[in-house]
């Protein structure tokens, strides 16, 4: 079986190391609550879908964006941590731009959950 080898973004290539991603992992989803357990399994299921992807040879770019995507599923404060360092924010702003989308949508799934509550004649307005 070949060696996997990351390409690094300035062109120079070194081998996967699985020990690496971990560490990333680890420190996003530090004190948060997502057991060692789920950590290892989100581990393998990215170096699952690398393998598929991937012949020998991946991007460093591809692993970043497959880690922020299983890390916004499982926990958005770990995203948000893993995304700040990944993305290298120059500013407030930057990290305001990557949380957006995700408050928008917190909000909207917040007010789905709210009409579900209610039959419809919860509707009418209260005499107060």
């Amino acid at each position: 079986e070949p060696r996997l080898r990351v390409i690094k973004k300035d062109g120079t290539r070194e081998a996967y190391d699985r020990a690496k991603i971990r560490r990333g992992l680890m420190l996003a989803l530090h004190r948060r609550p997502v057991p060692t357990e789920r950590l290892d399994q989100i581990l393998q299921e990215i170096e699952d879908e690398l393998t598929d992807a991937y012949d020998v040879e991946i991007p460093s770019r591809a692993i970043g964006d497959l880690v922020m995507q299983k890390l916004r599923k499982e926990d958005q404060v770990a995203y948000v941590r893993f995304a700040s360092v990944y993305r290298d924010f120059k500013d407030v702003s930057e990290f305001v731009q990557e949380v957006q989308p995700m408050l928008t949508q917190r909000a909207a799934g917040a007010a789905t959950e709210k009409g579900k509550e209610r039959s419809p004649s919860d509707n009418r307005p209260t005499g107060g």
